[in-house]
């Protein structure tokens, strides 16, 4: 495995569009102040991207 990031989850689903609460599923995300580390790829930042509300990159791994 390359690069990581970390990845934590800052707000809640309740109440947001059905496509924000998929994005957060696909990242393994489901409650608050999660975190998950995962490979850093352009479709993972481009999910994290879109919802910059609700998850937010707090750290990158190199190797």
């Amino acid at each position: 495995m390359g690069k990581t990031i970390v990845v934590k989850q800052i707000g809640s689903p309740i109440r947001r569009p059905k496509i924000q609460r998929e994005t957060l599923k696909g990242l393994g995300l489901n409650k608050m102040h999660r975190t998950r580390e995962l490979e850093d790829t352009p479709s993972v930042r481009g999910m994290v991207n879109s919802i910059p509300h609700l998850a937010v990159i707090i750290e990158e791994k190199g190797e």
